[in-house]
């Protein structure tokens, strides 16, 4: 059995790999595409009364894949490239220098933390329903180590209602900037 603050550093060793490939103007693509998925999961939860009521009233299991379902979509739809011609024949999409692929490298470091991070989120608040993942053990010291990390996961500091409307902003600002 391997622990879940393992897996994270697996994921994030992962998705850096896939982010040198990529290079950085995708990979940062893929973080507003996270930051949206946080932001309109924050929306349905607290504004649109059908979701609230789900969100509230729901068994763990349904709100997991509920918040699972529209944050892997938002997420996929971050990983595809662009197509829209001005966009995709853009500079800031041709790899062509190293830096490139190291800033990407980190980018994509970042980008495993937020969606496997998030994801291991969704299934702490649903008690691990899942018979194929248990919980962190206390009594273990990896079991510890996963438990005060789960404190630094994602959705604790980006989905705070201020903070995830000033990162919606900051992404919006970034791409008039630097995409357009």
């Amino acid at each position: 059995m391997i622990s879940l603050n393992i897996m994270l550093l697996i994921f994030v060793v992962l998705f850096a790999i896939i982010g040198a490939l990529r290079g950085w103007a995708k990979e940062l693509l893929v973080v507003f595409s996270v930051i949206l998925a946080m932001f309109c999961l924050n929306v349905l939860e607290n504004y649109i009364p059908f979701f609230k009521d789900i969100f509230a009233k729901g068994t763990p299991e349904t709100v997991f894949w509920l918040r699972t379902i529209i944050f892997g979509g938002l997420v996929f739809f971050g990983y595809q490239t662009p197509k829209i011609p001005r966009l995709a024949e853009s500079e800031h999409f041709i790899r062509h220098y190293l830096q490139d692929a190291l800033l990407g490298f980190f980018i994509g470091a970042l980008n495993g933390y937020l969606i496997f991070g998030s994801l291991w989120y969704y299934l702490h608040v649903a008690k691990y329903p899942f018979a194929f993942v248990s919980a962190p053990d206390a009594t273990t010291t990896a079991g510890q180590s996963a438990l005060r990390l789960i404190n630094l996961l994602p959705p604790v500091w980006l989905s705070a209602s201020p903070t995830v409307y000033f990162a919606v902003a900051g992404a919006f600002i970034l791409v008039l900037v630097v995409f357009i």
